[in-house]
């Protein structure tokens, strides 16, 4: 699907994609939540399922245009990389800024909920093929479990629908809103082609894997949206729309994103590595927040994520940084 360009060419196609991904993005959310305003949908389900959805949107174009190229291990390493890197990375850095307080719902409730679809993705992927029947059963679950878990997470936070959105865009008329999410998507698509271009090309050039590239490069840029909005939301101590955002990202990433793609082009013939290494880390880290941010003295009061606890998951990453490396570039591949 895509032709062969040169090194820098690549170079430039990867970092003007992940510039236009941040900028399409922020545009598209915007006019996503002007419409959703205008709709007449409460500011709850605003933040958590519409910039839920815009902040993943990177990884959704990516993941779908690399399973339709036919580049399997981009597409899910795309999607799980951004999971694990959403958590590891991203929380840790907003616990390093300052220490998270971590609600009952997420510990015991979203926490576990990850795992649980961590098990299944394992459980589909375990023959090698992600079919679209199996994609297909990921997005009927995300239909059902975005709604239940947004129930939950508002059950647990009384007056969390009416508390306003101080970075929704201000209200404008229904065409321009419409415009705004129109552009945005193009450019958001367009990107998208143009950022796994150049990734399909890097790999290429450099002698490694797909998967490495989405792991890495392509995984840490499209979550982007993610990391700037915890990290400014970390400094004003809105740790609710941190946690909340990365729960609702990952949740879109493993289930909507990896199903829409698997739906489009059947996934197959990627990396064992995704079951042996990726998908087992996805699964502890997504534990890990119940393990470190649950009050296990009282299950039903705020827990909370240290700065200690933070730097461990920048240690880890460090090291999952390393061992990818060294198992992508020593073709250290299990059987």
């Amino acid at each position: 699907m895509y032709s062969d360009i040169s090194l820098w060419l690549s170079i430039a196609f990867i970092l003007g994609g992940l510039a236009a991904l941040a900028w399409s993005s922020d545009f598209f959310v915007a006019g996503a939540a002007s419409l959703a305003r205008f709709l007449g949908i409460s500011p709850f389900v605003i933040g958590m399922v519409v910039i839920g959805f815009g902040t993943s949107a990177p990884e959704l174009c990516v993941s779908a245009l690399s399973g339709l190229a036919g580049h399997s291990n981009l597409s899910l390493g795309n999607a799980y990389g951004s999971c694990i890197f959403n958590i590891v990375v991203i929380l840790g850095v907003a616990a390093l800024i300052r220490p998270l307080v971590v609600k009952p719902t997420i510990a015991w409730i979203a926490a576990p909920m990850l795992v649980g679809i961590t098990l299944l993705s394992y459980f589909l992927q375990r023959d090698g093929v992600c079919s679209r029947m199996e994609s297909a059963s990921l997005l009927v679950l995300f239909a059902v479990l975005m709604p239940l878990y947004c129930w939950f997470d508002q059950k647990g936070s009384p007056g969390a629908a009416e508390e306003p959105d101080a970075s929704a865009a201000p209200r404008r008329s229904v065409a321009v809103a419409l415009v705004k999410t129109l552009v945005g998507l193009a450019v958001l698509v367009a990107s998208s082609h143009i950022l796994v271009w150049g990734s399909v090309d890097l790999a290429k050039a450099l002698g490694v894997s797909d998967l490495l590239i989405g792991l890495t490069i392509v995984a840490a840029g499209t979550s982007l949206p993610e990391l700037a909005s915890a990290v400014a939301s970390a400094r004003r101590g809105e740790n609710e729309f941190v946690l909340g955002n990365i729960v609702g990202s990952n949740l879109f990433n493993t289930l909507a994103v990896v199903g829409i793609a698997g739906a489009i082009c059947p996934i197959r013939d990627f990396s064992p590595y995704i079951l042996t290494r990726d998908l087992p880390l996805m699964g502890l880290a997504s534990a890990s927040i119940l393990l470190f941010g649950a009050n296990k003295r009282k299950p039903r009061e705020n827990g909370s994520v240290s700065r200690i606890e933070g730097l461990v998951w920048i240690v880890v990453f460090i090291a999952y940084s390393a061992l990818m490396l060294y198992q992508e570039t020593h073709n250290q591949c299990p059987e």
